[in-house]
């Protein structure tokens, strides 16, 4: 899973072929097979493991309580940005690598990505919450629901991660930091 994630973060999901990966990995074609039965069903647990991990990671960052709610969505972002900006801004994200090219070629990856995705939204309006309520992020600030904005603002740091792969400049998620820093009054 880590040598297919790193190869699909950089190459994309059908230029990282079965072989590339399997070599990368030390992993015999038959031993692949006794464990997935094709490329996709592969795919659709890369997907879960990613998941997983990232959920994880947000969790930790919800967890801690050392900070304020806008501290800790704060944190989030950051963490964010510097997924994105690794690899000469190439990132290491694989929903802003994979959305668009998966979702026409797998229905179950597709799937996995909407999950996982709805997850991530779960979590930041969690955040969201737990900063309007501990008063960190003051409620006339926000004149949406928590959802609304975990939305909208997500969908702002994904298409910055998109323009930060084509110019393969940190400037689209400087431009995202900047506005989530004065909406969050940090």
């Amino acid at each position: 899973m880590d040598a297919a994630q790193g190869l699909i973060a950089h190459s994309g999901y059908a230029a990282s072929g079965l072989t590339v990966i399997l070599k990368e990995a030390a992993v015999p074609k038959g031993s692949f097979y006794h464990h997935f039965p094709s490329k996709d069903a592969f795919g659709e647990a890369l997907m879960k493991n990613y998941f997983h991990s990232y959920l994880t990671t947000m969790d930790r960052i919800i967890a801690d309580t050392s900070k304020t709610g806008a501290e800790r969505t704060m944190a989030y972002w950051q963490w964010f940005y510097d997924v994105q900006t690794a690899d000469d801004c190439q990132g290491q994200c694989l929903v802003v690598k994979l959305a668009a090219e998966v979702s026409d070629l797998s229905e179950a990856m597709r799937l996995q990505l909407a999950e996982g995705t709805s997850q991530i939204m779960d979590r930041l309006e969690r955040l969201l919450t737990i900063a309007l309520d501990d008063g960190s992020l003051p409620a006339g600030a926000v004149e949406t629901t928590p959802r609304e904005l975990a939305l909208s603002q997500y969908d702002a740091w994904l298409g910055a991660s998109v323009m930060t792969k084509v110019q393969r400049t940190p400037d689209s998620l400087q431009r995202a930091m900047a506005s989530t820093r004065r909406l969050m009054k940090q």
